[in-house]
């Protein structure tokens, strides 16, 4: 089994040779050979942060450098059947998210340029050259959804979440959100939410964190999270201040939110124990979802009361119709004719008179 392993690290050795040389002698042979270099099929170790900082380097020229940047590291990816190399394309496309320059991450956002749509589609991507393979494989799937789960984030937000340049400070987004809509922001929440229960997919083969490059993978994964977190935060907050505010439509949709974002605690928490657990953003979920059932209590309690007091209005002009005749006869102001031609005469306290037509 060793030898065959090391049959298999020789031959990938050759393949990244023989595609250095391909690359080149192509139109755009700087592009492909950076990002060859950064997607190697070595199974142990990530890209080298030269290699990273080069692939990085091409979004700094024009327009034309850094569309043919997203198309060699697409090719790449959509073109390999090795775990490494997907693994390694994946890496290189977080760190033009979190790092890159604007340009790069517009061309990025855009891809494939006739759609304008960025869906890796790698969820059936299989490596079937060995089990340690098979088992990285799925730790390619997860990735994938994660990377794409993070565009769709920064497409709803309107900016790179993750993105050491691009993250407004935190007192502008307050000031921000002052101007949103109480649904804007409850679809934020939303979309963050569905963020963190994309990281609660991780796969559970959690021995192969042994392996540097899936090492790099969850280390990459824990550094946006905590900037979720902060997103999620500051909505919470908020949100958490307008309750008053809120529809009925909207208390509920924000409790569902919420309550999905608590069953990701323990999940989270196990995967990044080695982080400071941020039990301030865990404490203001759990007194906001609070505050919100309280709310939504209080108005069924006053719907209820105003329904009772509908019913009793009711019954009194009920028993009031019903006290009507009495009280006009009595005051002389009633005429009733019977049925057998005899007439009840009351006008003004005169006295009842009965007469018969003949």
């Amino acid at each position: 089994m060793s030898g065959l392993k090391k049959l298999r690290n020789l031959i990938d050795i050759l393949k990244d040779k023989a595609s250095l040389i391909k690359a080149t002698l192509s139109t755009a042979s700087s592009v492909n050979v950076a990002v060859l270099l950064s997607t190697t099929h070595d199974p142990a170790s990530p890209p080298l942060e030269k290699r990273i900082a080069s692939v990085l380097a091409l979004g700094n020229g024009s327009r034309q450098t850094a569309c043919s940047c997203i198309d060699a590291i697409m090719a790449r990816l959509h073109g390999t059947h090795s775990a490494p190399v997907a693994i390694k394309c994946l890496l290189t496309i977080h760190n033009i998210i979190t790092r890159g320059s604007f340009i790069l991450n517009d061309q990025l956002s855009f891809y494939p340029s006739s759609g304008g749509r960025n869906f890796l589609n790698l969820s059936t991507f299989r490596d079937c050259s060995g089990a340690e393979m098979w088992e990285l494989s799925s730790w390619v799937r997860w990735y994938a959804g994660f990377v794409e789960q993070n565009l769709i984030v920064s497409k709803v937000l309107g900016y790179c979440f993750c993105s050491s340049s691009g993250t407004n400070n935190d007192k502008n987004k307050e000031e921000r959100f002052l101007t949103f809509l109480d649904s804007d922001l409850s679809r934020e929440l939303d979309v963050l939410v569905d963020f963190a229960e994309r990281i609660c997919e991780v796969p559970d083969s959690l021995y192969l964190q042994r392996n540097d490059l899936v090492y790099e993978v969850v280390r990459m994964v824990s550094e946006d999270y905590r900037s979720v977190q902060l997103e999620i935060f500051l909505r919470v907050s908020e949100l958490g201040n307008r309750t008053e505010n809120l529809s009925d439509g909207e208390l509920t949709q924000m409790l569902n939110t919420l309550q999905r974002f608590e069953d990701c605690k323990e999940r989270l928490l196990l995967l990044f124990a080695n982080r400071k657990r941020n039990d301030r953003m865990w404490d203001l979920v759990s007194e906001t979802k609070l505050k919100l059932i309280t709310t939504r209590e209080k108005r069924e309690g006053l719907r209820l009361v105003t329904m009772a007091g509908r019913r009793i209005d009711e019954s009194l002009n009920q028993s009031t119709r019903f006290r009507k005749p009495l009280m006009a006869a009595e005051s002389g102001n009633l005429f009733f004719f019977g049925s057998g031609g005899g007439a009840l005469v009351a006008l003004d306290r005169v006295p009842l008179a009965v007469s018969t037509v003949g």
